[in-house]
């Protein structure tokens, strides 16, 4: 059975229920801890540069930069529910974060704005014209200024393809089932994602579909968008705990300088 994709799914299924379907990964301070340890590892990032976290959801990563001393901040996402979340947040801990709800391929923000832009948790692949991508990394070369530094948090494809499960399921609590089928193609991933209460009965049934990219078609994303001195790291996974992770394990970093 081959599983059936709205290709604008991505516009309405980052939300509450999201929230709790990837939890392990996406509500995880210890996760997010390492993940930001390792974008300092990579691109420097002073208190007075100005970054955007572009796809920042909720904003685990930049609340957490925030938090250890950078002072001018964006988060922009295209998801209200994510972004509202995000603003309370900051809001409640006193962080110099400013939240705009946008389309990462056109953010409406002033070009030359930033010192550093990044797209964490594997946010490209989304949209279903692969061209999207590039929109989204040309973008990011308006935004930054010269010398600035662009971060891409990607899942490794190569990796994803050897360690490809077409089934996986976990609980959340007592009360919360999360099954996933998957099919594979030459390039991306299906997923159909059923979420169960065992009180309430089905909570959500939605599929999905994500590109994916390797070393060298990564690589070759960037340079297409204008960017030089591309450094690629691979076999990054936050996660200690064995367990199907979703495309969250075996993650590459890939970092860009705009000239």
């Amino acid at each position: 059975m081959v599983i059936s994709v709205d290709p604008e799914w991505w516009k309405t299924l980052f939300d509450e229920v999201y929230l709790l379907t990837d939890a392990r990964s996406v509500c995880d301070a210890a996760v997010t801890g390492k993940e930001v340890d390792l974008v300092l590892a990579l691109i420097p990032l002073l208190p007075h540069h100005r970054l955007l976290d572009l796809c920042g959801g909720h904003g685990r990563h930049v609340l957490e930069l925030c938090s250890r001393g950078l002072e001018h901040c964006v988060l922009v996402d295209y998801s209200r529910v994510l972004v509202r979340r995000a603003k309370m947040e900051s809001l409640s801990r006193r962080l110099p974060l400013s939240c705009l709800v946008a389309d990462a391929r056109r953010t409406g923000l002033l070009s030359r704005s930033f010192d550093r832009i990044l797209i964490m948790g594997n946010s490209l692949g989304y949209l279903r014209d692969s061209e999207a991508d590039l929109e989204i990394l040309r973008e990011c070369h308006r935004l930054l200024r010269s010398e600035g530094r662009l971060l891409v948090d990607l899942a490794d494809g190569e990796s994803v393809k050897k360690r490809f499960n077409p089934e996986a399921w976990h609980e959340i609590g007592e009360d919360i089932l999360v099954c996933r089928r998957r099919e594979m193609h030459e390039r991306s991933v299906s997923v159909r994602e059923l979420v169960v209460s065992k009180r309430k009965g089905l909570i959500r049934d939605r599929s999905y579909s994500i590109r994916f990219y390797e070393k060298k078609s990564a690589e070759k994303l960037l340079a297409g968008a204008g960017f030089e001195q591309i450094e690629i790291t691979t076999d990054f996974s936050p996660h200690v705990e064995a367990g199907d992770h979703g495309f969250m394990d075996c993650r590459m970093i890939v970092v860009g300088r705009k000239p």
